[in-house]
């Protein structure tokens, strides 16, 4: 019996949370490659100047990757950098670049979360000129450093 009590006076009750819900359709999916596609499309067409023709030099200036979380129709919600080689230049212009392209192509809808959100990772890759190509879309680099 004092084993008993010793046992129910020591429940644990986790702390609640909201889960984390990935649609099943958007992990592994065509369909998320094709938005991640238009997403880097409208990227680079509402940023032409900044936009890197040709291929990337050997030796980066900078990587930059962003996340960032669209709504149902495409207006992007929040953007951060997530990692980055401490480029505060090449931060600010992935940044303004992102917020110069919302809004974003809307997301299928079998792509959203329950809130009827996407969370959504690129990398700018920036040459030294300032000049930047978005992975997705991205040529190969330069084989040598010239």
């Amino acid at each position: 019996m004092v084993t008993a009590f010793s046992l129910a006076a020591c429940t644990f009750t986790p702390p609640t949370r909201p889960a984390l819900t990935i649609p099943p359709a958007a992990i592994n999916s065509a369909t998320l490659d094709q938005y991640r596609d238009a997403v880097a499309r409208r990227i680079v067409e509402r940023n032409p100047s900044y936009v890197l023709r040709g291929t990337p030099q050997a030796m980066l200036r900078s990587l930059v990757v962003v996340s960032f979380t669209v709504d149902r129709n495409g207006r992007v919600l929040e953007s951060s950098v997530y990692r980055t080689n401490g480029d505060d230049d090449a931060e600010s212009t992935a940044l303004a670049s992102l917020r110069r392209a919302s809004p974003l192509p809307q997301p299928p809808g079998k792509l959203l979360d329950g809130r009827g959100q996407l969370e959504l990772f690129e990398d700018w890759l920036f040459n030294d000129d300032g000049k930047f190509q978005l992975r997705e879309l991205a040529s190969p680099q330069a084989q040598t450093i010239d």
